[in-house]
């Protein structure tokens, strides 16, 4: 009795409305959880995050000091969505149009909902707002989403190139955070730091960042699985000819290496040319060589 409702369980996981659903509601959730982030304990602390939502507080702070008032969650808007658009072709598409609903969600939930601090002390809202900060970045990218801005950038030069650009990246997060001491203060600059270094932890801990991971993959449908697979990831694949060690059939193991945000759409669009197909996913610490091929 156990062991089929776990086995109702498993499919239930598998099925693709289901996936589907599940990612929804967690970035639905980190929109939300973003705009509790930055009323409650962002804001009050006067702390700079990271990305497009830095630029956008930047922004925020520098209107008004001249008496205008730019809207956050506007210019949120207004940086991810052409970004997005820019690079989509070289980021899997559900990956790009979760991320985008989290962009939404989050300039939504900012712009309707009002939350009252309740910490009043500058170092406890840092350490909670980091933590509460990485948990809703976190919580996009279990979603198979991002919270757009920089991942946008950043996944589509990795798979172009095969090569990071967290230097870049690093380097303008510094730069933001230098004209947001130079205006504001260096006390809050600081703060910002350690708010951003809590957040990068609290990610890493439950997630690793654009990892990339292997697929072992065996079938009996070679030809049909592979051109799937190409068509949805634009990755490369290698087949080797094989034998059941039980059975003694003829079959086929699939090699493939791909990132780690592209692994469901992968394991969708196999399953659907090859039901009966076993995959073994794998951590990649390593890869030498071009990552990313270019789509037909």
């Amino acid at each position: 009795m156990f062991a089929s409702k776990k086995q109702q369980f498993r499919a239930l996981c598998k099925d693709p409305r289901t996936k589907h659903l599940l990612s929804l509601l967690a970035v639905v959730g980190s929109g939300f959880l973003q705009a509790f982030t930055l009323k409650v304990f962002i804001a009050p602390a006067q702390l700079l995050s990271s990305g497009f939502l830095g630029i956008s507080i930047l922004v925020n702070k520098i209107g008004a000091l001249f008496g205008a008032d730019i809207s956050i969650s506007l210019l949120m808007l207004l940086l991810n969505i052409p970004v997005a658009l820019l690079c989509y072709r070289g980021i899997s598409p559900r990956f790009t149009f979760y991320s985008i609903i989290q962009v939404i969600c989050g300039s939504f939930f900012i712009h309707v909902l009002h939350f009252e601090p309740f910490i009043n002390d500058i170092m406890l809202n840092v350490i909670f707002g980091g933590v509460f900060n990485g948990l809703y970045v976190s919580l996009a990218l279990k979603g198979n989403a991002s919270t757009g801005g920089l991942d946008f950038v950043a996944l589509f030069i990795s798979n172009k190139s095969g090569r990071t650009i967290w230097k870049q990246i690093f380097l303008f997060n510094t730069i933001l955070l230098v004209i947001f001491g130079a205006l504001f203060g260096w006390e809050y600059a600081g703060y910002s730091i350690v708010f951003q270094y809590i957040s990068t932890k609290v990610i890493s801990t439950f997630h690793r960042r654009y990892q990339r991971v292997t697929l072992l993959m065996t079938t009996r449908k070679p030809q049909e699985v592979m051109a799937a697979y190409t068509k949805q990831v634009h990755h490369g694949i290698s087949c080797l000819e094989a034998e059941g060690g039980y059975s003694h059939e003829k079959t086929y193991l699939l090699h493939a290496v791909l990132s780690s945000y592209e692994v469901l759409d992968a394991i969708d669009c196999v399953y659907k040319v090859d039901p009966a197909i076993i995959i073994n996913q794998l951590t990649t610490d390593n890869f030498y060589g071009r990552f990313y091929r270019e789509p037909e």
